[in-house]
């Protein structure tokens, strides 16, 4: 019997939600065969199989939140990609498996515990809001018991152990963390599961005992001073959940261990409110740090920033009727990463380009195009010269990698163009822009953007950009701040152009100019080097001769 899980689908993503399910129980299936489909929150993807086999087991549905490693299909003669449970020391020894007699494998004569098990990247825990099971239930190995709403979906988890149930030790509404005691059973024999990894005692901080088991308040103390401990240097905590400290300007080494033995985000909240209500206070940062070594080096940046205050929203049906909406997935996908890409200082600077010469060229050479299904738009002329300005102005292509005081010059040129879709904003990236004309350019664009709003774009087509337009000259208004897209530095903003009067020394003359507005990462690039950028694409409107005197 082989198990296929669900794969690594990408960067950063976690799971995805069942749109279709392509295979059922019964169906012979061949290695690298499509049995789902799947939506992430970048894009919708067909998963292929690893092995072939007799589909004997399907279990998921559509409709379905999976999450990267959960449980898909079982099947004859295939090959697992990847074992049904986290370490060898939870799993049932086989009857005909001699057991060694200097390592024994303990049995369960005392009651198998089942404890939250791993979700998924950066997930550490999650609300329980339903109970599936009862005290005096037999539960199965793989049977759902409770469902769990998490940071980033609501997922039904399933049992490891088997037997009679005894003990359920959470209710409806419990927060829980990963490795907390959900239920114990009895009436079957099992080896012992493995208790979830803790904090060995060299690295607990000496000020925080977590004696406590209830999830809902990770700060049970109310210590009134928190001095940084020396012996917190290697926190443990999620790279998700540095980040976030650093947003908030918190020393996470002061941040109090929560019972899962990892700091989380609820952990890192939790603590933001007490220090903000002036329930806790800090030590003083030039304080000494007892220590036989020299002197420690000076706080980080971060450290010295304020924290953020959390508010809770007031109750607005008291004021009239509302309607709640659920985020969708790639709503909340853009929502973490423009709050990712705001934390960075930005700039935004406005010019103007007279293109009536541009527009008289792209009217007369756009019939062209549109036997192609296409048309030879702004845009796909943007991205011509963004490329060559990029060129000129490498900073603009680059990446500012902060943990090692580095700047990452790119010598590609891959551009994002923003496209407005039913679900929210998609950025597919156009891959080498310099080395295609416009004409190519053009039908690229049109091919990415019906992809983007028929659903069909793959995560490669989102990936991988070091620029980005965002033109809303098809819809309106006359400027705007876009935000950069971090990691990127730099982001073009065009809005509608108009007639204008223009003085031409004598008189005044009807000229068509277009706004521009270009924001860019202040780290990295000074004012007189985004006026120059911006000044050149200007320049390039306004001569269109210059793409092809220059072989752009």
């Amino acid at each position: 019997m082989a198990e296929f899980k669900l794969p690594e689908l990408g960067e950063n993503i976690t799971g995805g939600d069942v749109v279709g399910v392509l295979v059922a129980v019964g169906d012979i299936i061949n290695a690298d065969q499509d049995i789902l489909e799947l939506e992430t929150d970048k894009a919708t993807v067909t998963v292929p199989v690893n092995s072939g086999g007799t589909i004997t087991a399907i279990h998921i549905q559509e409709g379905d939140r999976v999450e990267v490693g959960q449980l898909v299909l079982t099947m004859d003669g295939g090959a697992s990609n990847g074992s049904a449970a986290p370490t060898s020391e939870s799993a049932t020894p086989s009857p005909s498996a001699p057991v060694s007699p200097t390592t024994p494998a303990p049995q369960a004569t005392v009651p198998a515990t089942f404890n939250l098990p791993e979700l998924g990247e950066n997930i550490t825990g999650g609300d329980v809001v339903g109970v599936l099971v009862s005290v005096g239930d037999t539960v199965t190995v793989d049977q759902d018991v409770i469902e769990l709403e998490t940071d980033k979906a609501t997922v039904t988890v399933p049992s490891s152990v088997a037997g009679t149930i005894t003990a359920i030790n959470i209710q409806e509404g419990d927060r829980v963390e990963i490795g907390q005691l959900i239920l114990t059973v009895a009436g079957t024999t099992v080896s012992i599961s493995a208790p979830a990894p803790m904090l060995t005692p060299a690295v607990l901080p000496v000020a925080v005992t977590p004696t406590t088991t209830q999830p809902a308040t990770p700060l049970s103390h109310s210590t009134t001073t928190i001095a940084t401990d020396p012996i917190r240097s290697a926190v443990p905590a999620a790279p998700n959940v540095r980040r976030l400290a650093r947003e908030l300007g918190l020393d996470i080494t002061q941040v109090p261990v929560g019972p899962s033995g990892r700091i989380n985000i609820y952990d890192l909240k939790a603590y933001s409110r007490q220090l903000n209500s002036g329930a806790i206070k800090l030590a003083p940062i030039s304080t000494p740090v007892p220590s036989t070594s020299s002197t420690p080096p000076p706080p980080s940046p971060q450290a010295t920033r304020p924290a953020a205050v959390s508010k809770s929203l007031p109750d607005f049906s008291k004021w009239g009727e509302i309607e709640v909406e659920k985020m969708s997935g790639i709503r909340r996908a853009t929502s973490n990463q423009m709050a990712y890409s705001w934390s960075a200082p930005r700039v935004t600077q406005f010019d103007k380009a007279d293109i009536g010469e541009l527009e008289a060229l792209r009217q007369k050479f756009g019939k062209r195009l549109e036997k192609s299904g296409a048309k030879l738009t702004i845009t796909a002329i943007l991205l011509k010269i963004a490329a060559a300005a990029l060129k000129e102005f490498p900073k603009f292509n680059a990446s500012i990698d902060v943990a090692n005081d580095s700047v990452i010059m790119k010598k590609y040129y891959h551009i994002g163009v923003a496209v407005d879709t039913e679900r929210g904003l998609i950025v597919p990236v156009i891959r080498d822009v310099d080395r295609k004309n416009i004409f190519e350019l053009a039908i690229e664009l049109a091919e990415l953007a019906k992809k983007a709003r028929d659903r069909k774009l793959g995560l490669e087509d989102m990936q991988g950009g070091t620029f980005t337009i965002s033109n809303l000259g098809g819809i309106g208004g006359t400027n705007f701040t876009p935000i950069v897209n971090a990691p990127e530095v730099a982001i073009l903003g065009v809005a509608r152009g108009s007639k204008e009067p223009v003085y031409n020394g004598e008189t005044f003359e009807p000229h068509l100019m277009m706004p521009l507005a270009l924001s860019y990462d202040h780290r990295l690039i000074d004012g007189a080097e985004g006026a120059h950028f911006l000044r050149w694409i200007s320049k390039a409107l306004e001569n269109p001769l210059m793409m092809s005197l220059q072989s752009w």
